[in-house]
């Protein structure tokens, strides 16, 4: 299996990047540290996103750093060890990294494979006695997931999905004024994410045996997500549709989907993703008034404003603020605020979108 392929998505989210770097994490990152010490993260799959984002991140970071590398490719050991002056005895490859059990030098484990692979991947890391770091999608659907937080929690060690945008300042400011009603009770809730795929047409990502699904699984999830934190609530169904123009290139996978979730009282938001629209956003109305991100779900130059003007806040290296706050969160034994179970949630809406496309028909979620 070949790691994850470097194509377009991460070209069209990376053009988005100014990288502050990690000076403006949150304060509380430096609370309860012990004295120099720092966790050994290997990273398990050397594409395009370990080699453009986490890589370049973990030598930004104050608590982690990069102390491993798994990957099924010798030339990429090669090239990443001599880069990142990693020794031969922490590189593994897929056949033997549950060896990786026996090096004290390497604390967490981050997944960065094909989705089909994150299960497999997540509970031999945990058996190895690692903790772990999963990509979004957490899984193919949410009964793997649910496989996934149990092997975690049989092997006490800790599970954390790779969700950047909550430790962004914008989007944090979007949970902040909608989870706590600042200008009263969300009426409208709408959000967007995709991107024009020009990428490899026989890449893994239009492969549904290996991706789960095209856009809803890559960047739906985000819009997913942004519904959900910027409310703070669980939606209760969803009613969903499909549309294809290529059929040729996504002959396997969606290429835009359009939904509705309905949430307690009534609220009923609105969200859509696509591999044929450049689309990046989340826009709330309140009872006093608006708040909205645009670009709001990029590796950086996300901008935001409110009704009363613009967010005044500054960009961040949101994987060094990722992986900084999970390595606290091992040392200190304190819960992550992107636990397994939060991707989990996520694949239930997903699955619920599907049935829905498939139904014709409203579905319940979970």
């Amino acid at each position: 299996m070949n790691d994850r392929e470097a194509f377009s998505r991460r070209s069209f989210l990376k053009t988005l990047s100014v990288g502050t770097g990690a000076l403006a994490l949150m304060p509380t990152l430096q609370s309860f540290l012990p004295q120099g010490k720092k966790l050994g993260i290997a990273l398990v799959g050397l594409g395009g996103y370990s080699r453009g984002q986490l890589a370049p991140a973990l030598l930004e970071t104050q608590h982690c750093y990069l102390a491993g590398l798994v990957t099924g490719t010798p030339s990429k050991a090669d090239e990443w060890s001599k880069k990142y002056n990693i020794p031969d005895k922490n590189i593994y490859n897929y056949s033997n990294f549950d060896d990786i059990a026996n090096n004290p030098a390497i604390d967490i484990v981050y997944v960065v494979l094909p989705v089909s692979m994150h299960k497999e991947f997540t509970i031999r890391a945990a058996k190895a006695g690692k903790h772990v770091i999963c990509e979004k999608p957490m899984a193919l659907n949410a009964a793997e997931c649910t496989e996934m937080i149990a092997a975690c929690k049989k092997a006490n060690r800790m599970l954390s999905i790779g969700y950047r945008l909550h430790f962004d300042p914008h989007n944090m400011e979007m949970m902040r004024l909608g989870q706590k009603n600042i200008y009263g009770k969300i009426t409208a809730l709408d959000t967007g994410n995709g991107f024009v795929y020009r990428g490899d047409p026989n890449a893994w990502r239009l492969k549904k045996a290996l991706s789960g699904g095209g856009a809803l699984m890559d960047m739906g999830v985000y819009s997913i997500q942004g519904t959900r934190y910027t409310l703070g609530q669980e939606p209760l169904f969803v009613t969903a549709t499909e549309q294809k123009t290529n059929n040729d290139l996504f002959k396997e996978v969606d290429e835009t989907i359009t939904w509705q979730m309905e949430f307690s009282g009534g609220l009923i938001t609105t969200g859509k993703t696509s591999y044929n629209n450049n689309w990046g956003y989340l826009k709330a109305t309140a009872e006093k008034g608006q708040f909205a991100l645009e670009p709001a779900f990029g590796y950086g130059g996300i901008k935001g404003s409110t009704h009363l003007g613009v967010m005044n806040m500054q960009n961040i290296n949101q994987q060094a603020a990722q992986m900084d706050d999970f390595a606290l969160c091992v040392l200190n034994k304190k819960p992550t605020r992107v636990p397994g179970e939060e991707g989990l949630k996520d694949l239930k809406v997903i699955d619920a979108i599907y049935r829905s496309i498939a139904s014709g028909k409203k579905e319940k979620i979970g």
